[in-house]
Protein backbone atom coordinates (compact mmCIF):
# COMPACT_ATOMS: atom_id res chain seq x y z
CA UNK A 1 0.00 0.00 0.00
CA UNK A 2 1.08 2.77 -1.01
CA UNK A 3 1.19 6.34 1.64
CA UNK A 4 -0.25 8.21 -1.09
CA UNK A 5 -3.56 6.38 0.04
CA UNK A 6 -3.12 7.19 4.16
CA UNK A 7 -5.13 9.65 4.20
CA UNK A 8 -7.68 8.82 1.69
CA UNK A 9 -10.22 8.60 4.77
CA UNK A 10 -11.24 11.89 4.36
CA UNK A 11 -12.76 11.68 0.68
CA UNK A 12 -15.94 13.14 0.25
CA UNK A 13 -18.68 11.17 1.80
CA UNK A 14 -20.63 8.67 -0.02
CA UNK A 15 -22.96 6.91 1.96
CA UNK A 16 -25.25 3.77 0.68
CA UNK A 17 -28.74 5.02 1.21
CA UNK A 18 -30.74 2.06 0.61
CA UNK A 19 -29.35 0.48 3.30
CA UNK A 20 -29.40 3.20 6.09
CA UNK A 21 -33.09 2.91 7.32
CA UNK A 22 -32.60 -0.98 7.92
CA UNK A 23 -31.04 0.23 10.92
CA UNK A 24 -32.28 0.06 14.52
CA UNK A 25 -32.47 3.01 16.57
CA UNK A 26 -31.18 2.87 19.98
CA UNK A 27 -30.91 4.92 22.92
CA UNK A 28 -27.03 5.28 24.69
CA UNK A 29 -26.44 3.89 27.62
CA UNK A 30 -25.70 5.80 30.49
CA UNK A 31 -22.28 5.47 31.87
CA UNK A 32 -23.44 3.54 35.24
CA UNK A 33 -25.13 1.07 32.82
CA UNK A 34 -22.47 -0.02 31.10
CA UNK A 35 -21.21 -3.70 32.15
CA UNK A 36 -17.33 -4.03 32.87
CA UNK A 37 -17.39 -7.60 31.06
CA UNK A 38 -17.47 -7.70 27.33
CA UNK A 39 -20.07 -9.49 25.72
CA UNK A 40 -19.18 -12.90 23.78
CA UNK A 41 -18.42 -12.52 20.32
CA UNK A 42 -16.28 -10.79 17.92
CA UNK A 43 -16.60 -6.66 17.65
CA UNK A 44 -15.61 -5.57 14.14
CA UNK A 45 -13.60 -1.89 13.50
CA UNK A 46 -13.36 -0.75 9.85
CA UNK A 47 -10.13 0.99 9.69
CA UNK A 48 -8.21 3.22 6.68
CA UNK A 49 -4.28 3.35 6.79
CA UNK A 50 -4.05 6.42 8.78
CA UNK A 51 -1.60 6.87 11.73
CA UNK A 52 -4.11 8.49 14.13
CA UNK A 53 -5.74 5.04 14.13
CA UNK A 54 -2.10 3.39 14.91
CA UNK A 55 -3.11 2.63 18.76
CA UNK A 56 -5.48 -0.10 17.48
CA UNK A 57 -2.54 -2.07 15.36
CA UNK A 58 -0.32 -1.51 18.72
CA UNK A 59 -3.60 -3.08 20.39
CA UNK A 60 -3.53 -6.33 17.94
CA UNK A 61 0.06 -6.65 17.36
CA UNK A 62 0.51 -6.54 21.79
CA UNK A 63 -2.65 -8.79 22.58
CA UNK A 64 -3.85 -5.44 24.32
CA UNK A 65 -7.96 -6.56 22.74
CA UNK A 66 -7.95 -9.64 24.99
CA UNK A 67 -6.23 -8.04 27.90
CA UNK A 68 -8.95 -6.09 28.00
CA UNK A 69 -11.59 -9.21 28.19
CA UNK A 70 -12.33 -8.96 24.81
CA UNK A 71 -12.93 -12.50 22.46
CA UNK A 72 -12.08 -11.24 19.66
CA UNK A 73 -11.65 -7.84 17.34
CA UNK A 74 -11.55 -7.62 13.86
CA UNK A 75 -9.87 -4.89 11.78
CA UNK A 76 -11.40 -4.72 8.52
CA UNK A 77 -9.24 -2.68 6.36
CA UNK A 78 -10.43 0.16 3.85
CA UNK A 79 -9.08 2.40 1.45
CA UNK A 80 -11.76 4.58 0.52
CA UNK A 81 -14.61 6.13 2.41
CA UNK A 82 -17.31 4.95 0.36
CA UNK A 83 -16.20 1.16 1.22
CA UNK A 84 -16.23 1.90 4.80
CA UNK A 85 -19.56 4.44 4.91
CA UNK A 86 -21.40 1.07 2.95
CA UNK A 87 -20.31 -1.68 5.12
CA UNK A 88 -21.54 0.52 8.27
CA UNK A 89 -24.39 1.17 7.39
CA UNK A 90 -25.32 -2.07 6.27
CA UNK A 91 -24.16 -3.67 9.58
CA UNK A 92 -21.05 -5.34 8.77
CA UNK A 93 -18.94 -2.98 11.28
CA UNK A 94 -19.63 -2.40 14.66
CA UNK A 95 -17.83 1.13 14.68
CA UNK A 96 -14.82 2.87 12.47
CA UNK A 97 -12.43 5.30 12.69
CA UNK A 98 -13.12 8.51 10.55
CA UNK A 99 -13.07 11.94 10.41
CA UNK A 100 -15.39 14.33 12.59
CA UNK A 101 -16.67 15.98 9.39
CA UNK A 102 -17.32 12.84 7.85
CA UNK A 103 -19.08 11.90 11.13
CA UNK A 104 -21.14 14.98 10.77
CA UNK A 105 -21.96 13.81 7.20
CA UNK A 106 -23.12 10.37 8.41
CA UNK A 107 -25.44 11.73 10.77
CA UNK A 108 -26.73 14.02 8.34
CA UNK A 109 -27.77 11.60 5.83
CA UNK A 110 -29.28 9.66 9.05
CA UNK A 111 -27.16 7.35 9.63
CA UNK A 112 -27.51 5.85 13.19
CA UNK A 113 -24.09 6.13 14.48
CA UNK A 114 -22.80 7.99 17.90
CA UNK A 115 -19.39 9.51 18.31
CA UNK A 116 -17.76 7.71 21.66
CA UNK A 117 -14.43 8.61 21.44
CA UNK A 118 -11.82 11.75 20.48
CA UNK A 119 -8.89 10.14 18.62
CA UNK A 120 -7.12 12.03 17.59
CA UNK A 121 -5.93 16.10 16.20
CA UNK A 122 -3.82 17.08 13.49
CA UNK A 123 -1.67 20.08 14.58
CA UNK A 124 1.12 20.52 11.81
CA UNK A 125 0.63 17.22 9.92
CA UNK A 126 -2.22 19.32 7.75
CA UNK A 127 -1.25 22.47 6.27
CA UNK A 128 -1.14 25.42 3.85
CA UNK A 129 1.96 25.16 2.18
CA UNK A 130 3.36 28.91 -0.15
CA UNK A 131 6.73 30.28 -1.73
CA UNK A 132 8.32 33.11 -0.92
CA UNK A 133 6.19 35.49 -2.64
CA UNK A 134 3.36 35.07 -0.41
CA UNK A 135 3.39 35.60 3.55
CA UNK A 136 -0.28 35.73 4.48
CA UNK A 137 -3.71 34.01 4.37
CA UNK A 138 -4.75 37.62 2.89
CA UNK A 139 -2.13 37.37 0.35
CA UNK A 140 -3.89 33.95 -1.40
CA UNK A 141 -7.24 36.39 -2.97
CA UNK A 142 -6.53 35.71 -6.54
CA UNK A 143 -4.44 33.44 -6.45
CA UNK A 144 -4.03 29.74 -7.84
CA UNK A 145 -4.13 27.03 -4.72
CA UNK A 146 -3.99 23.27 -5.35
CA UNK A 147 -6.07 20.86 -2.56
CA UNK A 148 -8.39 18.25 -2.54
CA UNK A 149 -12.16 18.78 -2.69
CA UNK A 150 -14.54 17.56 -0.15
CA UNK A 151 -11.13 16.57 2.01
CA UNK A 152 -9.23 17.58 5.24
CA UNK A 153 -7.27 19.99 2.99
CA UNK A 154 -10.93 21.97 1.85
CA UNK A 155 -11.82 22.13 5.04
CA UNK A 156 -8.10 23.57 6.55
CA UNK A 157 -8.63 25.94 3.10
CA UNK A 158 -11.89 27.01 3.97
CA UNK A 159 -11.42 28.14 7.51
CA UNK A 160 -8.74 29.63 7.07
CA UNK A 161 -9.97 32.05 4.22
CA UNK A 162 -13.26 32.65 6.10
CA UNK A 163 -10.77 33.51 9.79
CA UNK A 164 -9.11 36.28 7.06
CA UNK A 165 -12.84 37.78 5.54
CA UNK A 166 -12.45 35.78 2.51
CA UNK A 167 -14.61 32.71 0.57
CA UNK A 168 -13.20 29.80 -1.65
CA UNK A 169 -14.57 32.29 -4.40
CA UNK A 170 -11.45 34.84 -3.28
CA UNK A 171 -9.20 32.32 -5.09
CA UNK A 172 -8.39 30.21 -8.04
CA UNK A 173 -9.26 26.52 -7.51
CA UNK A 174 -7.16 23.92 -8.90
CA UNK A 175 -8.06 20.24 -7.94
CA UNK A 176 -5.88 17.49 -7.06
CA UNK A 177 -5.10 15.02 -4.95
CA UNK A 178 -3.24 15.90 -1.66
CA UNK A 179 -0.35 13.48 -2.93
CA UNK A 180 0.12 15.77 -5.73
CA UNK A 181 -0.49 19.24 -4.55
CA UNK A 182 3.00 19.70 -3.08
CA UNK A 183 4.65 18.54 -6.17
CA UNK A 184 2.59 21.59 -8.33
CA UNK A 185 3.52 23.69 -6.22
CA UNK A 186 7.42 22.95 -6.45
CA UNK A 187 7.32 22.43 -9.76
CA UNK A 188 5.65 25.77 -9.84
CA UNK A 189 2.24 25.28 -11.55
CA UNK A 190 0.93 27.30 -8.33
CA UNK A 191 1.95 29.66 -5.72
CA UNK A 192 0.07 27.64 -3.18
CA UNK A 193 -1.31 24.07 -2.05
CA UNK A 194 -2.77 22.75 0.91
CA UNK A 195 -1.54 18.93 1.39
CA UNK A 196 -0.21 17.05 4.87
CA UNK A 197 2.44 14.64 5.88
CA UNK A 198 4.70 13.18 4.40
CA UNK A 199 4.26 15.69 1.59
CA UNK A 200 4.85 18.74 3.88
CA UNK A 201 8.02 17.79 4.92
CA UNK A 202 9.31 16.30 0.99
CA UNK A 203 8.31 19.67 -0.16
CA UNK A 204 10.28 21.76 2.65
CA UNK A 205 12.97 19.39 1.62
CA UNK A 206 12.82 19.82 -2.08
CA UNK A 207 12.84 23.88 -1.51
CA UNK A 208 14.00 25.58 1.71
CA UNK A 209 11.52 28.79 0.68
CA UNK A 210 8.21 26.73 1.13
CA UNK A 211 6.77 28.14 4.24
CA UNK A 212 3.68 26.70 6.63
CA UNK A 213 1.28 28.97 5.74
CA UNK A 214 -1.32 27.92 8.01
CA UNK A 215 -1.58 24.70 10.08
CA UNK A 216 -4.36 23.16 11.34
CA UNK A 217 -2.91 23.60 14.62
CA UNK A 218 -3.62 26.84 14.66
CA UNK A 219 -7.62 25.65 15.30
CA UNK A 220 -6.64 22.16 17.10
CA UNK A 221 -9.57 19.60 16.20
CA UNK A 222 -10.15 21.24 12.81
CA UNK A 223 -8.47 18.29 11.88
CA UNK A 224 -9.74 15.06 13.69
CA UNK A 225 -10.48 11.78 14.13
CA UNK A 226 -13.08 10.05 16.28
CA UNK A 227 -14.63 6.50 16.73
CA UNK A 228 -17.75 6.19 15.73
CA UNK A 229 -20.48 2.83 16.98
CA UNK A 230 -23.79 1.78 15.29
CA UNK A 231 -26.47 2.86 17.77
CA UNK A 232 -27.58 -0.96 17.80
CA UNK A 233 -24.47 -1.92 18.79
CA UNK A 234 -24.20 0.40 21.71
CA UNK A 235 -27.64 -1.28 23.00
CA UNK A 236 -26.48 -4.86 22.18
CA UNK A 237 -23.07 -4.97 22.91
CA UNK A 238 -22.21 -2.08 25.34
CA UNK A 239 -19.22 -3.88 27.34
CA UNK A 240 -17.40 -4.60 24.22
CA UNK A 241 -17.32 -0.85 23.19
CA UNK A 242 -16.35 0.07 26.98
CA UNK A 243 -13.65 -2.72 26.19
CA UNK A 244 -12.43 -1.26 23.24
CA UNK A 245 -11.54 2.20 24.87
CA UNK A 246 -10.01 1.05 27.73
CA UNK A 247 -7.51 -1.28 24.92
CA UNK A 248 -6.86 1.75 23.04
CA UNK A 249 -5.97 3.72 26.44
CA UNK A 250 -3.57 0.66 27.24
CA UNK A 251 -2.29 0.51 23.60
CA UNK A 252 -1.29 4.63 24.20
CA UNK A 253 0.26 4.07 27.35
CA UNK A 254 2.63 1.65 25.91
CA UNK A 255 3.01 3.76 23.18
CA UNK A 256 4.64 6.38 25.42
CA UNK A 257 6.76 3.84 27.02
CA UNK A 258 8.22 2.22 23.85
CA UNK A 259 7.40 5.21 21.06
CA UNK A 260 10.09 4.00 18.65
CA UNK A 261 8.98 0.67 19.04
CA UNK A 262 5.33 1.36 18.32
CA UNK A 263 6.25 4.00 15.84
CA UNK A 264 7.24 1.31 13.62
CA UNK A 265 4.61 -1.58 14.50
CA UNK A 266 2.17 1.38 12.85
CA UNK A 267 4.38 2.41 9.96
CA UNK A 268 4.38 -1.00 9.15
CA UNK A 269 0.19 -1.37 9.80
CA UNK A 270 0.10 2.31 6.69
CA UNK A 271 2.60 0.68 4.34
CA UNK A 272 5.35 3.44 5.16
CA UNK A 273 8.76 3.30 7.45
CA UNK A 274 8.98 4.78 10.53
CA UNK A 275 11.62 7.17 9.07
CA UNK A 276 8.82 8.22 6.13
CA UNK A 277 6.52 9.15 8.77
CA UNK A 278 8.45 10.63 11.91
CA UNK A 279 7.38 14.21 10.85
CA UNK A 280 3.59 12.88 10.59
CA UNK A 281 3.47 11.33 13.55
CA UNK A 282 5.09 14.45 15.51
CA UNK A 283 2.21 16.54 14.48
CA UNK A 284 -0.42 14.17 15.64
CA UNK A 285 -1.54 14.57 18.94
CA UNK A 286 -3.37 11.15 20.14
CA UNK A 287 -6.28 11.52 23.24
CA UNK A 288 -6.71 9.04 26.11
CA UNK A 289 -9.90 7.96 26.77
CA UNK A 290 -9.89 10.84 30.03
CA UNK A 291 -8.64 13.62 27.63
CA UNK A 292 -11.66 13.19 25.29
CA UNK A 293 -13.78 12.91 28.53
CA UNK A 294 -12.97 16.09 29.14
CA UNK A 295 -13.06 17.19 25.60
CA UNK A 296 -16.83 16.05 24.98
CA UNK A 297 -17.12 18.07 28.21
CA UNK A 298 -15.86 21.44 27.59
CA UNK A 299 -14.22 22.88 23.54
CA UNK A 300 -14.14 19.98 21.35
CA UNK A 301 -18.66 20.52 21.96
CA UNK A 302 -18.46 24.76 22.42
CA UNK A 303 -15.99 25.18 20.15
CA UNK A 304 -14.46 22.83 17.89
CA UNK A 305 -17.69 20.65 17.01
CA UNK A 306 -18.36 24.48 15.85
CA UNK A 307 -15.49 25.22 13.62
CA UNK A 308 -15.45 22.14 11.69
CA UNK A 309 -19.03 22.64 10.96
CA UNK A 310 -18.76 25.49 9.76
CA UNK A 311 -16.45 24.97 7.15
CA UNK A 312 -17.66 21.51 6.36
CA UNK A 313 -20.68 23.96 4.99
CA UNK A 314 -18.31 26.15 3.48
CA UNK A 315 -16.63 23.60 1.46
CA UNK A 316 -20.56 22.39 0.53
CA UNK A 317 -19.05 18.83 1.75
CA UNK A 318 -22.55 19.10 4.17
CA UNK A 319 -25.78 21.24 3.69
CA UNK A 320 -27.23 20.93 6.73
CA UNK A 321 -27.02 21.46 10.40
CA UNK A 322 -26.07 18.37 13.00
CA UNK A 323 -25.19 19.30 17.02
CA UNK A 324 -22.87 17.89 19.41
CA UNK A 325 -25.49 16.73 21.55
CA UNK A 326 -27.40 14.85 18.80
CA UNK A 327 -24.35 13.15 18.24
CA UNK A 328 -22.31 12.83 20.80
CA UNK A 329 -22.31 10.12 23.90
CA UNK A 330 -19.89 10.22 26.97
CA UNK A 331 -21.19 7.83 28.61
CA UNK A 332 -18.27 5.33 27.54
CA UNK A 333 -15.40 7.48 27.83
CA UNK A 334 -16.86 8.60 31.13
CA UNK A 335 -17.02 4.80 32.38
CA UNK A 336 -13.35 3.88 31.15
CA UNK A 337 -12.20 6.76 34.05
CA UNK A 338 -14.43 5.87 36.57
Amino acid sequence: MTYASIKSHMSRLAIVAGVIGALTQAVPAAAADIPAKPEAGTFKLGIEPWLGYGQWHVAASKDLFKKSGLEEVELVNFTEDKDLNAALASGQLDAANIATHTAMGMVAAGLPVKIVSLLDFSLTADAILAGSDINSVADLKGKSVAYEEGTTSDILLNYALAANGMTIDDITRVPMPAADAGSALIAGQVPVAVTYEPYISTARAQDKAVKLLFEAGKDPGLVSDVLVVREDVLKSKPGQVLAMLKAWDAALADYKANTAEDRAIIAKAVGASPEDLATAFDGVQYYTTAEASKAFAGEFKTKTFVDVLKAAKLAKILTQDVTAEQMIDSSFVDAANK
